[in-house]
């Protein structure tokens, strides 16, 4: 009898290990499934919550809701969010973090109504639940939202005043400015430690247009990271201030960064000198080779290699890389710039053999070869198989008056610029220059004589002169 006892409670104990082993408590799983989403494998993190949940539906703890929560923020499942919110068990529903992670989920998948709704209807706020509040209206272009609810917290932490540097440079006004100053100036000093809030706040400063207090900031830090010298180079750039962009680049000990590579690309083709070209060549040669999968990257480095001047090379680039209308119409805009239409059409058929839809840029540059071309047929072909929805914007409208004046159609030309809406017909110079070109200087004067004087600036002038000369 004693012995049956004994192996009666061994084989419990044995089967209660063996359960325990196969199926993992709530703190492990919450656990592991943390470890999941910091690695960004949230497909095998959501696969273990189901495994899970389908027994355990009325122990789900608030650790393990929030990181499947936190899963379907992170790939933008509304759907899958929306299951697991129906899921959470009625003990656990006030929880305030698994309220902010819900926050989280539908701010993040665009659904700003029930965010807004179970924040308007939570009656203990936390400051996270503001966090994710902010953070949702700037996402979802509503930063104007995010500054209103900071204005009602009395004692912002790091993170929550980080997201209000983010909402003023999303807004890019005099007043976010001043909201940006003021806040900073009012900060514990404790937060001047913090390196990603004054990143965001270098950030507010340029973008709302005070370059020289963001400089003087920057300089005035002792210890920098290099998204500050990405939010800098971004601010010169966006100012003009192309060269001081590129100063700095040069001051960074190690720039092997891909944001950092990609921002000085985007300097140099804004310059779009010889020494800008030596720069890029000498700075591309130099990347590691991890950075050449990355689309972005190359992008820039083409766009630069074509704004320099430098076609054969940027052909070269772009023939390795991962073909898209970008890249194409970067391009494009390259050849037509050298004055080579034959390679912006050659350019156009090899984008139908790889099943590349073109966009308006594209046909835009299409036509404009066309117009250097001068070949009637050539263009009728190309033309007519245009889309319509292209065909009724007002760009493609001025550039098909222009092509069909220059190739001597005139009355294609009237009949499309006749089309245009008087509201839009802003750009009477394609017309005027259409005229001139045919040798009906008369028309030209003419209508140059109807355009409203706001439309009367130096580009219209010229073309009127023009079509006298011509005619």
């Amino acid at each position: 009898m004693l012995m049956k006892l004994l192996n009666h409670r061994l084989t419990s104990r044995i089967v209660f290990v063996r359960l325990s082993v196969t199926i993992p408590s709530d703190f492990d799983l919450g656990i592991q499934m943390k470890l999941l989403n910091d690695k960004k494998q949230f497909k095998k993190a959501l696969e273990l919550f189901d495994t899970y949940k389908e027994k355990n539906n009325q122990t789900l703890s608030s650790y393990i809701i929030t990181q499947a929560l936190k899963t379907s923020a992170q790939i933008g499942d509304l759907q899958r969010g929306s299951t697991i919110h129906r899921l959470i068990p009625s003990r656990i529903k006030d929880n305030s973090y698994i309220l902010t992670s819900l926050i989280h989920l539908y701010m993040q998948c665009g659904d700003v109504t029930r965010a807004q709704l179970l924040f308007d209807s939570t009656s203990k706020k936390i400051l996270q639940m503001y966090g994710a509040m902010m953070k949702g209206y700037i996402k979802n272009n509503m930063a104007n939202k995010a500054i209103d609810l900071f204005n009602e917290i009395k004692d912002p932490d790091e993170i929550v005043t980080n997201l209000l540097f983010n909402a003023c440079a999303e807004l890019k006004t005099s007043e976010a400015l001043s909201l940006t100053k003021k806040v900073s100036s009012q900060m514990p000093k404790l937060f001047y430690s913090n390196l990603r809030l004054l990143t965001s706040l270098l950030d507010s400063l340029i973008k709302c247009g005070d370059v020289t207090h963001a400089q003087s900031l920057f300089d005035a830090l002792t210890k920098k990271i290099l998204p500050m010298y990405g939010a800098m180079m971004k601010g010169y750039i966006n100012n003009n201030m192309t060269n001081k962009a590129i100063d700095l680049f040069n001051k960074i000990q190690n720039p092997n960064d891909e944001i950092i590579i990609i921002l000085l690309f985007n300097a140099c083709a804004q310059l779009g000198t010889n020494e800008a070209l030596n720069l890029t060549k000498k700075v591309s040669s130099q990347i590691p080779k991890s950075f050449h999968s990355n689309f972005h990257l190359l992008t820039a480095l083409l766009d630069a290699l074509i704004q320099c001047g430098d076609c054969l090379n940027a052909e070269i680039l772009f023939s390795k890389m991962k073909k898209s209308v970008i890249g194409y119409g970067n391009l494009m805009n390259g050849f037509f710039k050298s004055n080579n239409p034959a390679k912006v059409l050659s350019l156009f058929n090899q984008m139908k053999i790889d099943n590349i839809e073109p966009d308006l840029i594209i046909y835009f540059y299409i036509i404009k070869a066309l117009s250097q071309i001068g070949d009637y047929s050539l263009a009728q072909s190309i033309v007519e198989k245009i889309p319509n929805y292209f065909l009724v914007n007002d760009k493609i409208q001025y550039a098909l008056v222009n092509m069909w004046g220059k190739i001597g159609c005139i009355d294609r030309a009237i009949e499309i610029f006749e089309k245009i809406p008087e509201s839009n017909q802003i750009e009477y110079g394609s017309m005027i220059n259409s005229y001139g070109l045919n040798g009906m200087g008369i028309q030209a004067v003419e209508l140059y004589c109807q355009m409203s004087s706001e439309f009367m600036n130096e580009s219209n002038y010229i073309c009127v002169l023009n079509a006298c000369s011509h005619s």
